[in-house]
């Protein structure tokens, strides 16, 4: 697992497919963090409905909209590409 909890009103994980599946979900990456050239810390306003979707992600319970889930990744994706361009400002 590669999620942790800096203090009580933030929830980080650098794993792309739990970020995906929290937005599909209807969660919103309040900020996105490079940790090394080829990881990146999504952040993720903590709460119980939150916490409860992750454990049903982790006990492979939760439930996605699969083009919801794609349109998500490419997004993501997108974003981190924009934080690893060299020519960003």
């Amino acid at each position: 697992m590669t999620m942790t909890k800096n203090n009580k009103d933030v929830f980080q994980t650098a794993d792309l497919s739990l970020a995906v599946a929290l937005c599909a979900s209807g969660f919103v990456v309040e900020e996105m963090n490079k940790v090394s050239p080829t990881r990146s810390m999504f952040v993720f306003k903590d709460s119980a409905e939150l916490q409860a979707t992750v454990g049903g992600y982790w006990r492979g319970e939760l439930r996605v909209e699969p083009q919801a889930f794609f349109n998500q990744m490419k997004i993501l994706k997108a974003r981190i590409y924009e934080i690893c361009s060299p020519n960003r400002r």
